[in-house]
């Protein structure tokens, strides 16, 4: 199943006003705003759709807090589109929507989507690091950041699902969609990648009581560490609650900077993201703090020398 990857969330919320707000301080760009909802997108069109929590268009809530209602995958072409029909009609109700895509629900209730993507291609820069014993990544004179660089969240990078039985919920994504176990946090879920892509984790499964279940948290991908950092400062500087980070994670090696949300989830800025291809082996360990993230950092105020110290540094 050539699965690529995600093209589109859409969340039945309770706040339009205040969610818009927050998608677009975060870096989205809106499109058919209103105070219905709207579409906020990244800049390879992958996105966010906010809609009123009663809007009859949305799937059925999934029964607990959860504001997540739909997720959307692209796929290569109309010929895995129609693969997936086939193995999804075998035990459930699928259908065509308006929009072309073809819906379903997977065996723990969440309502899934697949449409051949439209993901717009980009051809942008990576972030440059210069080090010694390497030839250099950006030329004299080239500045590695800048108070007014452009810090814009990328491609929608992976969702992250509370649900009550993990096993059961990996089966139905590795057995019928053809995901792959990439690395295993023992006795609490996988990081699971489509075939279609690379990047270590699409979707990550955590098992938690059923009144859980839902949406923990969304990514996008930003440039470089660089964009994270000033995008998460910025963000913070805007008045929204850092929750994690930033720092490092040990599986994916992504660089993260989690935020509180009125989305009834986390939202995450993450950068520079492993790949892998069928010849990895999945490692496995134990959850925890250290297998959580390498490191980890607090956000402070800035602060100058001469001043005094920050809060909380040794005196």
């Amino acid at each position: 199943m050539n699965i690529l990857g995600l093209e589109a969330l859409v969340f039945g919320v309770d706040d339009v006003a205040g969610c818009t707000q927050y998608l677009q301080d975060y870096g989205l760009t809106g499109v058919g705003v209103s105070a219905a909802g709207g579409r906020f997108e990244a800049l390879d069109g992958t996105a966010i759709v906010v809609r009123r929590h009663d809007d009859e268009s949305l799937p059925a809530p999934i029964g607990t807090a959860s504001q997540l209602r739909l997720t959307v995958y692209g796929v290569a072409d109309d010929d895995v589109l129609a693969a997936l029909e086939a193995e999804l009609s075998k035990d459930r109700d699928t259908w065509r929507d308006g929009e072309g895509r073809l819906r379903s629900t997977d065996d723990m209730g969440f309502a899934i989507a697949f449409q051949c993507s439209q993901r717009r291609a980009l051809n942008l820069p990576a972030e440059g690091i210069n080090a010694p014993g390497s030839q250099p990544q950006r030329p004299a004179n080239s500045l590695g950041v800048t108070p007014d660089m452009v810090a814009t969240p990328r491609s929608l990078s992976h969702v992250v699902y509370f649900v009550p039985d993990v096993a059961k919920a990996e089966a139905f994504y590795v057995d019928r969609l053809g995901f792959r176990c990439t690395d295993r946090f023992t006795d609490v879920g996988p990081f699971l990648r489509p075939a279609g892509c690379a990047e270590h984790h699409t979707l990550f499964l955590i098992q938690t009581p059923p009144f859980m279940k839902g949406c923990e948290h969304f990514t996008f991908h930003m440039g470089g560490p660089t964009e994270l950092m000033l995008a998460g400062t910025r963000f913070v500087d805007k008045g929204y609650q850092s929750f994690w980070g930033p720092g490092r994670h040990r599986f994916g090696s992504n660089w993260f900077w989690y935020f509180n949300s009125p989305l009834g989830c986390h939202v995450e800025y993450d950068a520079d993201m492993d790949l892998h291809d069928d010849s990895w082996q999945a490692r496995e360990v134990p959850m925890g703090a250290d297998a959580s993230q390498l490191f980890l950092f607090s956000h402070r105020e800035k602060w100058a020398p001469g001043g005094p110290p920050p809060v909380g540094a040794a005196r």
